[in-house]
């Protein structure tokens, strides 16, 4: 479930930086039109495989409701910590997008 957890941290983080006002604020500077639909594709790309992986690992029933748990936690997280440790909060992002594949891959 680690792996499900920090992919769809991922995905919700590339969908905050897809927007230019989260852009400019956390990166200090305009973002490309390619680069945002970039974002926003990665974003849903990372949402909807740990989708399938919840789904895969436990079925519809448990697979769902624990899929939407673990994106409300790194999603609360996202929105309390923005304000105070916005470059921790990338850091963690950067970190979730390369463990949570791998960690998929290892079977976690």
């Amino acid at each position: 479930m680690l792996s499900i957890a920090l992919m769809g941290y991922a995905g919700f983080a590339a969908l905050c930086l897809a927007m230019e006002k989260h852009f400019k604020e956390l990166l200090k500077r305009p973002p490309s039109a390619a680069r945002l639909r970039a974002l926003r594709l990665g974003g849903w790309a990372f949402l909807l495989v740990s989708l399938v992986l919840a789904v895969q690992v436990r079925g519809w029933a448990h697979g769902l409701v624990e899929w939407i748990a673990v994106l409300m936690a790194g999603v609360t997280l996202w929105v309390f910590v923005l304000p105070y440790q916005p470059r921790v909060l990338l850091a963690l992002a950067a970190l979730s997008a390369v463990l949570g594949p791998l960690l998929a891959m290892l079977g976690g």
